[in-house]
């Protein structure tokens, strides 16, 4: 009951739909049970059977009646049959259009449904999360659920009025015959059923093992140079060979399952054959039935098999789409990040204040961030240095609200950031990763993909910006180029630097750089951030870097060591004091009078 609640769900809105391929499923089956009355009746005719039990409408059987030759009244029932089976067509037609209409819109739910939703989890969900996984519930578990919900579900309800009909016409041949031929029913319901629950299992299993080996595609597929770069290839075609092999393995031994329900179904059907076949022949021999009865109700009794029979093979689709539609509700039972949101737009121009931040991931025994208080002021240039895992990225990421604080405030021109809105937060902070993203698309289209209605001007003004503009130039079809995905055919500075351009085509007062310039040469690093300084002096800039050579141009310097705030002050100040950042000048100062003598150079 719970997987038919969860198929419901989905197609509730289509019910209308539903309708009208269930009435037309019951109309197709309502017009079968009349082919064996006509045969039913041819024989009675060649037999000249004085009392007729064919329960043709009646205004057939007084046409028929009507005509004195056998040979042209046997052809008139031939074409009444080609005329009756000529209108099922139609409406066969028309039921599968309607079932494939349903199954089209369903799926079209489903997918913007899943993708909105996903689109919207929490950063930390997306951390967690295995792509191959996400694209296999998106993909394979939505058609799977959609197919039956439009074929499998208005066949389950098409089975129970096939075989009423399909009772009915044989009751009123013989009550006896009926009940015979309904003696297999139980028998193919309690194995249908063991069946079914076997297959849901089964079924779940294959579903993780299919999609352990998607992720395991998508992740070589992405991630195909490094694997070269390492010579890894026989390591990672084991690891998907072992898992081609669980995944080949699961469907055996369902298949094997299978095989074995099929056989044994044809197996029920033959003997239920023979048994009606032995009852009829009894039934004749006292003179309760005649030929054109038997051959009747033998066609009659394969709406009775038939349809409990294919019970089988729905109740397999139905443990597929059961276990395909837990699985998308696995996804969209998560919480969306927006269900903690504020509802303030205040106009940000960047004085950023954190009082007493706490912050821990749920996984982690203890605070990444502790007690962490400093106050940016709007305009200010601020550099963040620190060790690997000292929390840099992490106190970028609960600025924008990709992670919320456990403890203490944030202040953004004087408003907790949580009671402003998530999305005016973001539009207003300019945030460039360390590993920028870019689209599989030309260089223009990735600069202005933020607004596509941007000014080309501005676009090339950014790219400027950007130290980016005459490389792009130099391209073979300059900002047409295709950088292929994710910028595979672009060097990483280009792609950080076409990264920067596409967030500068908008204006933000404040912007964050997450060690997002350190594949650029010092050089470049320098003159992108004087040519920022220079379009707008009252941009705040909060730089995350392990350059000291590039923390030493900022206004402010916070050395962060182990999830507390160790050193803040400025270059000159915290070179003078005993510390962290001491210590990483010592190392990277060589690199500053290396820059220095370049420029004299130059000069």
């Amino acid at each position: 009951m719970k997987g038919i609640k969860k198929l419901w769900k989905w197609s509730k809105k289509y019910l209308w739909l539903v309708i009208l391929i269930v009435a037309l499923s019951t109309i197709l089956q309502w017009l079968y049970a009349y082919l064996p009355l006509f045969i039913q009746y041819a024989f009675e005719r060649i037999n000249q059977v004085t009392e007729q039990k064919t329960d043709l409408p009646k205004f057939l059987l007084n046409w028929y009646n009507s005509i004195e030759n056998i040979l042209t009244c046997l052809l008139i029932v031939g074409v009444s049959m080609i005329v009756l089976q000529a209108v099922r067509s139609v409406l066969r037609f028309l039921d599968n259009y309607y079932q494939g209409a349903l199954a089209h819109y369903i799926s079209y739910d489903m997918r913007i449904k899943i993708y909105d939703h996903v689109m919207n989890l929490s950063y930390t969900y997306h951390n967690h999360s295995d792509i191959g996984d996400l694209i296999q519930r998106s993909t394979s578990d939505v058609d799977q659920t959609s197919t039956f919900i439009s074929s499998m579900l208005p066949g389950l309800i098409d089975i129970f009025v096939t075989v009423i009909i399909g009772a009915y016409r044989v009751y009123k041949i013989s009550p006896v015959l009926m009940w015979v031929s309904m003696v297999s029913m139980p028998i193919t319901a309690a194995s249908s059923i063991i069946y079914f629950r076997y297959c849901n299992k089964a079924f779940q299993r294959i579903e993780e093992s299919e999609s352990k080996m998607t992720t395991i595609i998508q992740e070589n597929v992405n991630s195909a140079r490094v694997v070269r770069a390492f010579a890894n290839e026989e390591f990672e075609f084991e690891k998907m060979d072992e898992a081609n092999k669980n995944y080949t393995k699961k469907n055996g031994e369902l298949n094997t399952v299978m095989a074995a329900f099929w056989g044994g179904s044809d197996f029920l059907v033959f003997l239920q054959y023979a048994l009606t076949m032995s009852v009829s022949i009894f039934l004749a021999k006292d003179d309760l039935l005649n030929s054109a009865d038997i051959i009747a109700a033998l066609l009659l009794m394969g709406m009775l098999i038939w349809p409990m029979r294919s019970l089988g093979r729905i109740i397999a689709s139905f443990g597929k789409a059961s276990v395909a539609a837990n699985r998308i509700d696995e996804i969209l039972c998560v919480p969306e990040e927006f269900d903690i949101n504020g509802t303030e737009t205040p106009e940000i121009t960047g004085d950023i204040e954190f009082k007493n931040v706490t912050f821990q991931f749920e996984d982690d025994s203890k605070p990444l961030l502790n007690n962490v208080s400093f106050h940016i002021k709007s305009g200010q240039t601020i550099a963040i240095v620190g060790k690997t895992g000292s929390g840099k990225s992490t106190i970028c990421n609960i600025l924008t609200r990709m992670l919320e604080i456990n403890d203490g405030d944030i202040l953004i021109d004087g408003v907790s950031i949580k009671n402003v809105e998530k999305k005016h937060l973001r539009r207003n902070i300019k945030f460039i990763l360390q590993d920028p993203f870019l689209f599989s698309k030309n260089v223009y289209e990735n600069v202005a993909i933020v607004d596509p209605r941007i000014p080309t001007e501005r676009v090339y003004e950014a790219a400027k910006t950007a130290a980016i503009h005459t490389e792009i130039e130099k391209f073979e079809r300059g900002y047409k180029t295709i950088v292929g995905e994710k910028g595979t055919t672009l060097s990483g500075g280009q792609k950080q630097r076409i990264a920067i351009a596409r967030m500068l085509v908008k204006d933000s007062n404040v912007i964050i750089f997450d060690d997002s310039l350190s594949a650029l040469d010092t050089k470049t690093d320098l003159m992108i951030r004087q040519a920022l300084k220079k379009k707008s002096k009252d941009q705040t800039m909060i730089i995350i870097t392990h350059r000291s050579t590039t923390a030493k141009e900022a206004d402010q310097i916070i050395v962060l060591d182990q999830g507390s705030i160790a050193q803040i002050g400025k270059h000159e100040e915290l070179v003078a004091q005993e510390g962290l950042y001491k210590e990483l000048w010592g190392i990277q100062g060589e690199l500053e009078k290396e820059f220095n003598a370049i420029l004299k150079e130059e000069n």
